[in-house]
């Protein structure tokens, strides 16, 4: 016997316990913010739909369907798939995140919080299918209010802690933000959804290995689909009647704060409310990590002056906060595309060479130019201070790089210096046109041109998208096979 057994059960952590109490509150924000969280939700789903065309993506989603197919299940969207809630979820995640292309949140720690949108549509179709006759269908706009909430959760938990640091892959936030909101939406009081967060603890943290050389590999494609589908079962398990550990966090060597933090711990450094939504990150027009889109929208610029001259290029210098030399700045081979699409020296060489980028880029094929390893192989990367301190400053929250180009003869270009990518806050009037255009291009890529048309006019009526049951939102973008 375990003499632990012995002793009270501790009180409920809390953290636990303020999360929970969000989560089940008011709605927070205001009209911008649910206009923002509708283009978050339909991006995400757009990033979807667009992956689905690439070979990879779609063998992925459909070993994820096979044998778990079942009648009036979830429906994944771009296919004609209904699968059950744990692996529409996986499914759904998966896709979106394909191709690094959906909207991102940049702190201490970084991720995608529109990797919860997995978890939230399935958990609301799932609660609809459950409903009895008396029960209130629940709402694109109930969606849209669990949004806000799991990225609330998600960004500011990442504002104090970076799980980078110690190894761990921030997909953990995703898993703990969409059990919260999931357990909700499926009908769970407070102290369930305090009890479904201690399970997700419980389980810990994955390493993030798989992001960086030499292990990098499409598993970071699928990561937070697994993280959603994770999040669907423990929130049908809690309410299943699964009980929770209230000292999960905080017991002295078995709890999370001393197992995986390190004796450390998470906290919330402002109220949760509605401040990542409002302050959201969206990838307008290129799937690049989002640490390397302003050198990216630098190399851009430089583009015309440079492309003539490629063979008299001497050396190419990259200005840029810590974050993206400690992550992103890659050196020597890339191996394959998830490699590619994290090192901020071939996107770059991209943005040089092509004047823009897309998915395609970082396939082999496109990868086989050698232009692009001579571009690296004179490429110099260094730290920024001030753009290091800009990007941590919760009043700025810049993503700064400078990018100039020398050339042979010893002449050089400007230094073109973008402090914040098209999709930051303070760049929406200029974004908005170009995110729809995305949203219209991505779907197009997957459906037909009539049901392209009733998505667009769904995503332009703010009213009637929010009113629309979620299973009607889900079947606007239902592949016929």
């Amino acid at each position: 016997m375990n003499v632990a057994d012995d002793n009270a059960r501790p009180a409920t952590d809390a953290l636990l316990l303020d999360l929970a109490d969000y989560v089940v509150g008011a709605a927070p924000g205001d009209d911008a913010t649910y206009e923002t969280a509708s283009w978050a939700l339909l991006d995400a789903v757009g990033c979807g739909l667009l992956a689905l065309n690439h070979p990879a993506c779609r063998r992925f989603v459909a070993a994820i369907g096979a044998g778990t197919a079942t009648t009036g299940g979830v429906p994944v969207p771009g296919t004609n798939m209904r699968l059950d809630a744990v692996n529409a979820a996986f499914a759904i995640g998966a896709a979106n995140r394909w191709l690094d292309f959906n909207d991102t949140w940049l702190a201490k720690e970084w991720g995608h919080p529109s990797d919860n949108a997995a978890a939230i549509l399935t958990a609301a179709a799932q609660r609809n299918q459950l409903a009895g006759g008396g029960d209130r269908l629940l709402l694109v706009g109930d969606v849209l209010a669990a949004m806000v909430k799991a990225y609330e959760i998600q960004g500011i938990l990442a504002m104090n802690t970076a799980f980078n640091r110690l190894g761990l892959d921030h997909v953990f936030l995703v898993r703990l933000a969409s059990t919260a909101v999931a357990t909700w939406l499926l009908g769970g009081s407070r102290d369930e959804v305090a009890n479904a967060m201690s399970q997700v603890f419980a389980d810990g943290a994955a390493l993030r290995t798989y992001r960086h050389a030499p292990n990098t590999g499409p598993r970071k494609s699928w990561a937070s689909g697994d993280a959603a589908s994770r999040a669907v079962r423990l929130a049908l398990l809690t309410l299943a009647g699964e009980p929770g550990y209230p000292g999960v966090l905080s017991t002295p060597t078995w709890g999370f704060d001393d197992v995986v933090l390190r004796g450390a711990s998470l906290s919330l450094p402002r109220p949760p409310g509605s401040y990542v939504m409002d302050n959201l990150l969206f990838k307008v027009l290129h799937p690049a990590e989002f640490h390397a889109q302003t050198a990216l929208e630098a190399a851009i610029a430089l583009h015309p002056k440079v492309i003539g001259r490629i063979d008299d290029v001497a050396a190419v210098h990259i200005s840029t906060q810590e974050s993206a030399v400690r992550i992103i700045s890659k050196t020597g081979p890339l191996h394959n595309a998830a490699d590619r699409d994290h090192c901020l020296q071939y996107i770059v060489a991209i943005g040089l060479l092509k004047g823009g980028l897309t998915a395609e880029d970082y396939d082999d094929a496109a990868a086989g130019d050698p232009r692009i390893d001579q571009l690296r192989e004179g490429m110099t990367v260094s730290e920024n201070p001030d753009f290091t301190a800009d990007y941590l400053d919760p009043q700025r929250r810049s993503i700064a790089n400078t990018v100039h180009v020398r050339f042979t003869d010893g002449t050089r270009t400007d230094s073109v210096t973008v402090e914040y990518p098209l999709g930051h806050r303070r760049r929406r009037d200029e974004a908005w046109p170009q995110l729809r255009q995305k949203l219209h291009d991505n779907v197009l890529a997957r459906l037909p041109r009539a049901q392209t048309a009733a998505v667009m006019r769904a995503a332009d009526d703010h009213a009637f998208l929010s009113g629309l049951r979620v299973e009607d939102f889900l079947r606007l973008f239902e592949r016929q096979m």
